[in-house]
Order: structure tokens, then C-alpha cells, then sequence
């Protein structure tokens, strides 16, 4: 793989373009969360797919689906981030998460799971800890019971459903693909969950106009197994076409202060999670993906801003798309 371009700032996030050869070009992130050192958390975000073939109407990466990345191909990305900072591949930070969802829904890919199984035999990692976050889509049960398998051979794995909204209609219209009812993704979390592991993360990238109702969630995940995470709807051209405003913009949201205290009230550990908004320039946050922006005319506010790249950045490879 070859490095085309780069972005962002060290003390946030960095964007990468990588070639896998015949213009088959590949983006990954590497990023800290402050106010924690790279030191003690480090955050991989890796692609499984070449765009994705969902088309969730708040990310960018959809619609533009060239296939599934092979294991090596995923350990490219992987290896170029740990090699650059950690050459001999011994990566002594406690906190060291890989997520595999900077572009695709990792469920339609296989060798996400071999590179999962791999990851221990190619580096000398104590604090790694896998996370995958998916939609559930229908006709991928191979994956999710080969995975079953592998988190086994792990304390510490962090699994996501990824909901977005409590209301079934209006997920059918946020993910517009055959997935998962609540129902077959409870029983799935039944047999995934152990006491000794970490909760399963029910996740909503709230957007105005899509409810989270807690009683809804109350009739099929306990919490005692699951935790409840909010993030914005990050600012992507493929939200501004479908009319999505976040929900979540701040911490002294009322209304996400009292449904939170709601979810509190039922029992659940509830998360608002909104990360550094730098981010969202930088174009690492998740649904961000930089080659839809730089082929859209539109400029969106607070959101795609690369002033701060130089001749190798990613105002360099406008010719490549």
C-alpha cells in the first residue's frame, strides 16, 4: 500500500489515503481522545470495504461500493499506523482500541474476522481491544457465529449495534437495507454477552425527529447487559441531503439532558459521547468520508476543512478521483 496523502493534527486525529494498486484507494484513521495521552489510549479505525454497500443516510462512505478488502489488505492499514510509531511492532499502551468502521458495514466481510484472529500473532499488543460496530444486516449469521468463536479468545472485546432510532420505521429509512429485528438482535446479545466482558453498546447517532424510547428498549435489552450511547449525526453531505440535523450538539441539551436521565431511571448506563469537534474538520469522525467531499461542489459548515494540509495533504490527489 502506498501513502498518497495525509491530514489533520497530532494532538487529534490524522487521516490517511492509502493506493492498494489499481486506483484502489483506501482511507483509515489514527486518533487520541483528550484529555488522555497517546500513552495511555490509542484509537485505530480501519476500513473493511472498499465504500459500503448500505447507505445509511448520514454517511458519506455509502453508495459508492467496490468490494470487500482482504485480511492483508486490512493489515496494511494496521501495520503502517503501529510500524510508523512502534517499528517493532511491540505497542506498550494499556488502552489501544482497533474499530473497524471507517468505511463498511464489517459484517459483509470475512477477513475482518481473520484479521481479528490474526492480530495477537502479529504484535506484541496487551492493551488491544477490539471493537466492532454493526447494523445487523440480514443473511451475514456465518459472521456473527464465527465471531462468537473469537471473542472468546478475548476478555475484553467491544461490540456495537448501531440503532440510531427506537421508532422501526424510520430505521428502516435511516439503514435502508434487510436487518436484524430488535428481537433477533437480543438473542444474539444473549449468546454474545459474559459477565466477565464488557456490556453491548446500543448506539444512536441521534438526529432531530428520530425518538429513542427507553421502554422500547426496556422489552429487549436488560441493563445489566447492554449500555446506551448517544453521538451526534455528524456534519456528512449525505445528512445535509436527507434533511438530518444532530440532536446532540452540545452537553447542555435539554432534552437529550432529560432522556438521559430517563435511560438512567430504567436502569441503563447511558453515554453521551461527542468527542473533540476538531474532528469533524479533520473529516476523521465516523460517516466522514474525505473523497464524497472532495468530489462535492457544497461546502458544509464547521465540517471538511483542509486548510491546515500541505502539498501532501489531501488538496494534492484531486486528480486521482
Amino acid at each position: 500500500m502506498k501513502i498518497i496523502a495525509s491530514a489533520g493534527r497530532e494532538d487529534i486525529a490524522l487521516v490517511y489515503l492509502g493506493d492498494l494498486g489499481a486506483g484502489r484507494l483506501v482511507e483509515f484513521v489514527e486518533s487520541v481522545q483528550p484529555p488522555l495521552p497517546r500513552e495511555q489510549k490509542w484509537v485505530l479505525i480501519v476500513s473493511t470495504l472498499l465504500g459500503c454497500p448500505v447507505g445509511c443516510r448520514f454517511c458519506d462512505a455509502g453508495g459508492d461500493y467496490r468490494g470487500r478488502l482482504s485480511k492483508e489488505e486490512i493489515f496494511a492499514q494496521i501495520d503502517f499506523l503501529v510500524r510508523k510509531r512502534f517499528p517493532d511492532g511491540v505497542v506498550p499502551i494499556p488502552k489501544f482500541k482497533i474499530q473497524f468502521a471507517r468505511m463498511g458495514e464489517p459484517a459483509f466481510n470475512l477477513h475482518v474476522l481473520d484479521a481479528i484472529e490474526e492480530f495477537p500473532q502479529r504484535y506484541d499488543a496487551p492493551g488491544f481491544l477490539p471493537s466492532l460496530s454493526t447494523i445487523a444486516p440480514c443473511s451475514t449469521e456465518g459472521f456473527f457465529e464465527r465471531l462468537l468463536q473469537i471473542k472468546k479468545n478475548y476478555k475484553r472485546f467491544q461490540f456495537q449495534y448501531s440503532i440510531h432510532t427506537t421508532d422501526e420505521r424510520l430505521r428502516d429509512w435511516l439503514i435502508p437495507v434487510k436487518k436484524w429485528s430488535f428481537a433477533q438482535m437480543a438473542e444474539y446479545g444473549e449468546r454474545f454477552y459474559s459477565a466477565d466482558g464488557l456490556k453491548i453498546t446500543l448506539n444512536f447517532a441521534l438526529a432531530q425527529g428520530m425518538p429513542v424510547d427507553p421502554q422500547v428498549l426496556l422489552r429487549y435489552f436488560s441493563p445489566k447487559k447492554y449500555l446506551v450511547k448517544m453521538t451526534p449525526v455528524n456534519p456528512t453531505h449525505r445528512a445535509r441531503a436527507s434533511g438530518l440535523v444532530s440532536a446532540v450538539e452540545d452537553r447542555l441539551n435539554q432534552e437529550i439532558i432529560l432522556l438521559m436521565q430517563e435511560l438512567e431511571s430504567c436502569g441503563y448506563e447511558a453515554i453521551l459521547s461527542i468527542g473533540e469537534l476538531e474532528e469533524n474538520r479533520i473529516g476523521s469522525n465516523c460517516g466522514q468520508y474525505v473523497r464524497r467531499h472532495l468530489q462535492n461542489t457544497v461546502s458544509l459548515k464547521k465540517s471538511y476543512d483542509y486548510w491546515q494540509t500541505d502539498a501532501k495533504g489531501f488538496d494534492a490527489f484531486d486528480a486521482l478521483l
